[in-house]
């Protein structure tokens, strides 16, 4: 395989932003209307913060805002949420509520609150130290926060500066479709020593590049604040993402993986809960692994590329992997593919149906009915394995007539959610190995760094249109 120059930052790309699919129950939104539209600007939105009231609107006009969003004691209820909300996705075109950083604070700080939509606003850190937006370590609980169309950039003077940090109790999140870019670290969910835990949420349509470290970390959970509200069972997912460590990676001791997941509570609530990940780009990481996990993980659907080391590490970090299921992935890797280390003898490693090229490309694990060669041998396989993320010469991961199929045994497999769509949506068949479920011509999106679009759609009008009304349905 071909050696690929790297791409332009995220900046360069044109990016956007389509309703995507939402689940039940992340978020706690769903159903909200407005029933007041409250206007603010720089001089007097500090001051309007704490009347909010469920069903508010505060919208803020563009500008700069350099005091910050600090939201304490703020509370919506379950689909009647309080909004805060600039004139438009603090990416892209348009006029933008720009937040600024300080030393002295984070961003958006949020301490005792919850049923929160915060959306549409750019945070630039200025190169400063504070976090873009924190769950504070001093506060009791976060719980049911949206945060979506923010622009996350100037956080990236340390790798301890974070675009999205909980570090208090916090359920029923969810993040997407914002753009972070040059972080210290992108997303950090959870405290280093295991307290402080994240729960059922929901990570999706999220582009995430060229950070110090993690692009995003779910760390391990000694257990679950049921005593604070928090729900004693609850899948996290994280589907849709691009996380991509092309440039700007840290090295030696401080080299991290795109993902890292730590397993949930090893006893009592939360003990039994899943990570899904499925339907994520993972692209490049020339110092370490795109995904590092252990725990309860559910890997499928993704396409993962890393020219310049392994793709995937089921082993020990807080603890060893547990129940894994690696099934429907297509994965490139100038190292181990898929490897499984030293998993529980009380669960098992299942890894079925993937397309892995890599060095080499299957290592541990219960293996069944997957496809495998040799990292240069990608080629042989696949549409444009050596293409890159824009102009003419599109990567693209895309099946050869002939050389995917194959009967997959996926009894226990198929219940997890769209597991049975392949990576563009299409239904799912047994008898094709890796992300997709076709070959020949490719009828969907072709990764890039931008934000996903929902599965099943694709740009009506070409590469990287800023209009969301060029979506249109690419497959049944």
């Amino acid at each position: 395989m071909l050696r690929r120059s790297t791409t332009a930052s995220a900046t360069a790309l044109l990016l956007a932003l389509a309703a995507g699919p939402a689940a039940a129950d992340h978020g706690g939104c769903d159903g909200t209307v407005i029933q007041r539209v409250i206007a603010a600007g720089p001089a007097d939105y500090l001051s309007l913060l704490p009347g909010l009231q469920p069903g508010d609107l505060l919208q803020l006009s563009a500008g700069t805002y350099p005091e910050g969003l600090p939201l304490t004691d703020l509370h919506g209820q379950p689909g009647n949420c309080i909004v805060i909300a600039g004139p438009g996705p603090g990416y892209g075109p348009g006029p933008r509520a720009v937040f600024t950083g300080s030393n002295c604070c984070n961003t958006v700080s949020l301490a005792e609150s919850s049923y929160l939509v915060i959306r549409d606003l750019e945070l630039d850190g200025l190169g400063r130290v504070g976090d873009a937006v924190k769950a504070e370590g001093t506060a009791a609980f976060v719980h049911h926060v949206t945060l979506e169309g923010l622009y996350v950039h100037g956080h990236g003077a340390d790798q301890q500066i974070v675009g999205i940090n909980t570090k208090c109790p916090t359920w029923g999140w969810a993040i997407r479709r914002n753009v972070i870019e040059g972080a210290g670290t992108g997303i950090y969910l959870g405290n280093s020593d295991g307290e402080d835990e994240f729960s059922d949420g929901l990570i999706e349509h999220n582009l995430i590049v060229d950070t110090l470290g993690y692009s995003l970390q779910i760390k391990h959970q000694n257990g679950r604040a049921t005593g604070q509200g928090a729900p004693a069972s609850g899948v996290t997912i994280v589907r849709r993402n691009v996380f991509s460590k092309a440039e700007g990676a840290a090295g030696g001791g401080d080299a991290r993986p795109n993902v890292l997941i730590g397993h949930r509570p090893l006893a009592g609530p939360g003990s039994d809960d899943d990570t899904l990940i499925h339907g994520n780009f993972f692209w490049q990481n020339p110092t370490e692994a795109l995904l590092q996990a252990e725990g309860h993980v559910i890997l499928y659907d993704n396409l993962m590329v890393n020219d310049d080391g392994p793709a995937v590490h089921f082993q020990a970090h807080e603890d060893v992997p547990r129940r894994v299921r690696v099934f429907h992935n297509t994965v490139i890797a100038d190292g181990v593919g898929v490897q499984v280390l030293a998993g529980h003898p009380a669960f098992e490693q299942r890894v079925v149906g993937n397309a892995v090229f890599g060095s080499p490309a299957l290592d541990g694990g219960t293996q069944l009915d997957n496809t495998t060669d040799a990292y240069a041998a990608a080629g042989a396989y696949l549409a444009n394995p050596d293409g890159m993320l824009s102009g003419p010469d599109r990567l693209d991961l895309f099946p050869l007539p002939g050389t995917l199929g194959g009967p997959v045994d996926t009894t226990g497999l198929l219940g997890y959610p769209e597991a049975d769509r392949d990576f563009n949506g299409a239904p799912r068949t047994e008898s094709f190995r890796g992300a997709y479920a076709g070959e020949g011509g490719n009828p969907g999106w072709l990764p890039a760094l931008e934000i996903m679009p929902p599965a099943g759609l694709l740009f009506a009008d070409g590469f990287e249109s800023g209009d969301t009304t060029a979506w249109s349905a690419a497959v049944p």
